[in-house]
């Protein structure tokens, strides 16, 4: 009763954004509950493997490229010159595992820095 009288006191510009408030929620959360509770009693269903396309190559990326994605992210890329090939093999081995870089791209990096350093 209390509740009803406290509505009533609001103003209907009010009362409206709180009824489209609630009515949004019960919207937007009524497809969650379906999700979640599902079909408990079947199995789950097969999904099969997206395979792909058979004439599509695969592009193997250069060490210059793999340089640019993995060492940007962080921050700015280096030369190749500014560093012996020793100090690259020791640069390349501690960023490969600060960002968890697969040992066949730390390995296509390294040759491509190695390749242009500042021996």
């Amino acid at each position: 009763m209390k509740t009803t009288n406290r509505l009533n006191s609001l103003r209907p510009a009010r009362r409206s954004g709180i009824f489209l408030a609630l009515l949004a929620s019960v919207i937007f959360a009524a497809p969650i509950a379906f999700v979640v509770a599902g079909d408990t009693n079947s199995p789950p269903a097969q999904v099969e493997p997206v395979k792909p396309a058979k004439n599509v190559a695969k592009k193997k990326l250069t060490g210059a490229e793999l340089y640019q994605i993995n060492c940007n992210r962080c921050h700015a890329e280096r030369y190749p010159t500014e560093f012996t090939s020793a100090q690259w093999k020791s640069i390349v081995t501690h960023m490969r595992v600060r960002a968890n870089i697969p040992a066949a791209q730390a390995r296509e990096i390294l040759k491509y820095l190695q390749q242009d350093s500042g021996n």
